[in-house]
């Protein structure tokens, strides 16, 4: 059996609208997981992860999981 380490993990948040949003800032979003206003995601927090957040940091809120 294998046993997989803690992963680090975040909870990420959509509080603002993706209406009117740059392409790029509307794709970020939805790789994150996030569908609609106040969707909760936990997702891993990796580089790739990370520099998402940063560039729709605006929109979302992040808290540790």
């Amino acid at each position: 059996m294998i046993v997989m380490a803690d992963k680090k993990m975040m909870r990420v948040t959509l509080v603002k609208s993706m209406f009117g949003r740059l392409q790029s800032h509307m794709a970020c979003v939805r790789g994150l997981g996030l569908r609609r206003m106040h969707h909760c995601v936990e997702v891993e927090d990796t580089p790739a992860t990370r520099g998402m957040v940063n560039k729709v940091s605006y929109m979302v809120k992040v808290e540790d999981a």
